[in-house]
C-alpha cells in the first residue's frame, strides 16, 4: 500500500516520481537522495528474506530444488528492485518496468513463502 500510495503502480508514475514533473512541481530525485533510502532498505530486505527462508531449513522443502530457486529468485528481484532507480534516473525509462515487475514479483515470492511454512505449520483439515 506504501508504494502504491508514494509511487504508483504504472510506468508513468515510476518515471514521474524519480525523474520529476515540472507542471506538477515535483521535483526530480538525486543519486544522494535515493541512496540515502535504499541504504537501510538493503539491511531490511535482505535480513528479511534470509530469516523468512531460514524457516523453510526446518520443513521438508529444504532438500528440494523449489527451495534453492526461491532463494536465488528472492534475493535477485529485491536486488533489482532496489537498484533500478540509480538507472531510471540515469535515462534509462525501460527500469520503471523493472521496477514494477520486481516489486510485484518480489511481493509475490514472499506471498509463496510464507504460503509454504503456514502449509507446513497449520495441518490440513
Amino acid at each position: 500500500m506504501l508504494f502504491e500510495e508514494k509511487i504508483g503502480l504504472s510506468v508513468a508514475n515510476v518515471l514521474e516520481y524519480y525523474q520529476g514533473n515540472e507542471e506538477k512541481f515535483i521535483m526530480a530525485k538525486s543519486n544522494a537522495g535515493i541512496l540515502k533510502v535504499i541504504l537501510p532498505h538493503i539491511f531490511a530486505f535482505g535480513l528479511f528474506i534470509m530469516v523468512v527462508q531460514h524457516f523453510l531449513l526446518f520443513t521438508g522443502y529444504k532438500k528440494s530444488k523449489q527451495f534453492l530457486v526461491l532463494i536465488y529468485a528472492s534475493f535477485t528481484t529485491a536486488f533489482l528492485e532496489l537498484v533500478s532507480p540509480f538507472f531510471i534516473l540515469q535515462g534509462f525509462e525501460v527500469f520503471a518496468y523493472v521496477k514494477l515487475i520486481s516489486f510485484g514479483l518480489l511481493e509475490f515470492l514472499l506471498l509463496y513463502t510464507f504460503a509454504l511454512l503456514f502449509r507446513c505449520i497449520i495441518p490440513r483439515l
